[in-house]
């Protein structure tokens, strides 16, 4: 028995997908398994677009957003991964920044975290830049407060530019 497997990122236009399982042809029943993946939101539009997918659909499963100390404990690990970690009060500064993220639209859950990291650790770069002494190797490793604290989310309570993530 050869299984096929058909993936699609929801939310993708209904003639998109309809051309997409088409193109599999017709398999017996048994032989193909497609995957619609998506945010909850997207994915419930997807599915009212049509009244009868859901019902044609076997299995529904919701992963829930992750908690603002998971992300945090995530973008730990992102951090140790590059050679990078937070001062210790730099902690409790992220932890708010994700609290507040997590409240703003367009959040993605890691993909917000590791965004923010990424330029958390350009602000990092253009500090150490700017203070013109000699930098020590705890230096170039460690993410400040004043590294979290210059995003708009805290200045403006809006994105960072280009942050859509």
């Amino acid at each position: 028995m050869t299984t096929r497997l058909l993936a699609a990122r929801a939310p993708l236009p209904r003639p998109q997908v309809l051309c997409s399982t088409k193109q599999v042809g017709a398999p017996p029943r048994d032989d193909l398994v497609v995957i619609f993946a998506g945010y909850k939101d997207r994915m419930d539009r997807f599915f009212q677009s049509n009244q009868g997918i859901r019902s044609r659909i076997a299995h529904h499963l919701d992963f829930p957003d992750y908690t603002a100390d998971e992300l945090l404990a995530i973008a730990e690990l992102m951090l140790a991964q590059q050679n990078y970690r937070f001062s210790a009060e730099t902690e409790s500064v992220f932890r708010d920044y994700i609290t507040r993220r997590m409240q703003m639209p367009h959040f993605a859950n890691a993909r917000s975290i590791r965004n923010a990291l990424d330029r958390a650790r350009l602000r990092q770069a253009n500090r150490l830049f700017a203070s013109r002494r000699q930098l020590t190797r705890q230096d170039l490793m460690t993410i400040e407060a004043e590294d979290i604290l210059a995003s708009r989310i805290f200045s403006e309570g809006r994105l960072d530019t280009n942050a859509g993530t």
